[in-house]
């Protein structure tokens, strides 16, 4: 071990407390950079996350928006189908009851032909047999006119069949037959007095 009485001691003493010192100094200043460089790296990380936190949260708003529009558009979308579906219903609803209203209009028409075609059936077997008693009726009336010398008249709504007798007689012993059918020929009446009203 070296004297303490070494004058070259103290020098050595004072270096080796220098390199130690400056050692230390070097490491403290290391530190230092060190620290302050992790310091602005944490900085600017925090401002990097808080950025990116505030683009997040921007765009989570915006979403969120666009959501409750979406929301909103849907809702309305919702009520329009409902509305078009109610209409929709009662569309078909007058639809039917207009296709019921139109079997009910056919149905009365076919009534109405079935009518008809029963009438006119009707009216021309009514004719048909008007006709026939109108020949039958003709071929009486030339009958009665021509072969048995009568007259075919109507009163007060009786045919009368009047004969006269063209007879040279005492105007006294003139007299004049007459037959009277009524209008549903149903019975005859015969009269041998021309003054009186001939009736059922």
């Amino acid at each position: 071990m070296p004297s303490i009485t070494d004058p070259n001691l103290s020098d050595r003493f004072t270096t080796a407390m220098e390199e130690i010192h400056n050692k230390h100094l070097k490491a403290y200043a290391d530190i230092i950079d060190t620290t302050a460089e992790l310091s602005h790296n944490h900085r600017e990380f925090l401002k990097s996350a808080l950025e990116a936190c505030l683009k997040k949260c921007k765009d989570d708003e915006k979403l969120f928006e666009t959501i409750q529009e979406y929301k909103r558009d849907l809702e309305q979308k919702k009520k329009a189908l409902k509305e078009t579906r109610e209409a929709l219903s009662e569309m078909m609803s007058e639809v039917q009851e207009k296709e019921m209203q139109k079997e009910d209009i056919i149905q009365k028409i076919q009534n109405l032909k079935e009518e008809q075609m029963k009438r006119e059936e009707f009216i021309e077997s009514q004719n048909r047999a008007n006709k026939d008693r109108l020949r039958n009726l003709q071929k009486a009336r030339l009958v009665f006119q021509d072969h048995l010398g009568l007259e075919i008249r109507t009163i007060m709504d009786k045919t009368q069949l009047v004969k006269g007798v063209a007879v040279v007689c005492p105007a006294s012993q003139l007299y004049m037959d007459m037959m009277a059918f009524s209008v549903y020929a149903n019975q005859m009446v015969l009269a041998d007095d021309a003054s009186k009203p001939l009736m059922d």
